[in-house]
């Protein structure tokens, strides 16, 4: 997970200034069209702006979608191309925005951010989308994203997408960035299951490394769901009537869809706290096990320090020191004091 970065370079500029904040992508912008209706489906893989403008002028819903916002000369003329306001064009190359929704009443501006498991890795990236009438403008950090089976079903006019206007194709997209959370979830809480197990059978470094590696994580993806989940509400509150009333039903379920995010992710907060306490136990505990074993050879010294202290004196009148047997004597005291107290020991469960 990534940490906010490159927005000094705003300071000072007018509003409306694009300067592209986010990671650099060395891949050109790229610009694809899927423009249908009931009866056909017409795709431009390499599309330009003069063909977006051509297809807003027919009677069906246009799906543009641009991959990679770092060119900024681009985006401004995309942005003029179909009059959107200086502010959105600044916010779409600001990778750093949270989940958001402007009413520009000839179209919104929906903010939400995109993540996907790719390679065994946790990928997000920001999704800005300008949702119109009979048309929807999608831009992407990089190319690949998450809509593949909203392609499929437009190609095979499965479901009602083919029928329906560009708020359903908006709820669509919706609806597939906040379903790929779950793969995220999945993964997260097999990573949390598998600290569990280790940290109660060796707590280590590695594993407390990995503990804040996975609350990052969790704490990240709140701060990303929580904001979509005001976002989607305010798209059921808005009276633009961009989105129709057959449609709202639907944004209603990716509410609540957002909602068990934000309740699996507090759950996964929960759990990854209870293990690190359990980390924090578990290395007390052993080195209590570590005190308790030095703490008994240090008792068990003691009193044998005390005799060695009082026959290394060198005093001259010291009768035991005469006797032939006094050294193994000597012993045999030492050891019966160690047995003694081994018993003591033992008898007390401090063993």
């Amino acid at each position: 997970m990534r940490m906010p970065r490159r927005s000094s370079h705003k300071a000072g500029l007018s509003p409306g200034s694009l300067v592209y904040i986010g990671d650099k992508e060395a891949a050109p912008t790229r610009i694809s069209i899927i423009d249908y209706d009931l009866d056909a489906v017409r795709e431009i893989g390499d599309a330009t702006v003069e063909d977006a403008c051509r297809f807003m002028q027919a009677d069906s819903v246009t799906w543009i979608n641009v991959s990679g916002i770092h060119d900024t000369a681009v985006i401004r003329s995309i942005g003029d191309a179909f009059h959107l306001h200086p502010l959105v064009q600044e916010d779409i190359v600001n990778t750093e925005h949270r989940p958001k929704v402007d009413d520009y009443d000839d179209y919104l501006f929906i903010v939400a951010k995109m993540v996907a498991v790719r390679a065994g890795e946790t990928q997000m990236e920001q999704l800005s989308m300008v949702v119109g009438n009979r048309y929807v403008i999608c831009f992407q950090e990089k190319a690949g994203d998450v809509f593949d089976p909203v392609r499929a079903r437009i190609n095979k006019a499965k479901g009602r997408i083919r029928r329906a206007d560009a708020d359903y194709l908006a709820y669509a997209l919706l609806d597939m960035v906040v379903d790929h959370y779950y793969g995220v979830f999945e993964q997260l809480g097999e990573t949390i299951e598998n600290l569990q197990e280790r940290v109660i059978e060796a707590p280590d470094s590695e594993i407390l490394a990995e503990i804040q590696d996975c609350r990052h994580q969790v704490v990240h993806l709140r701060r990303t769901i929580w904001p979509l989940r005001e976002v989607v509400s305010s798209l059921l509150k808005q009276d633009s009537g961009l989105i129709g009333d057959d449609v709202g039903v639907y944004f209603k379920d990716v509410y609540d869809h957002t909602i068990q995010a934000v309740d699996t992710l507090e759950t996964y907060r929960d759990l990854i706290a209870g293990v690190f306490d359990i980390y924090l136990s578990s290395v007390s505990q052993k080195m209590n096990q570590v005190m308790k074993v030095l703490t008994i050879i240090a008792t068990l010294f003691i009193p044998l320090t005390f005799v060695a202290g009082i026959y290394g004196m060198n005093f001259q009148y010291m009768p035991e020191l005469a006797w032939q047997w006094s050294y193994p004597v000597f012993w045999v005291v030492v050891l019966m004091i160690l047995a003694v107290m081994l018993f003591l020991f033992k008898r007390n469960d401090w063993l």
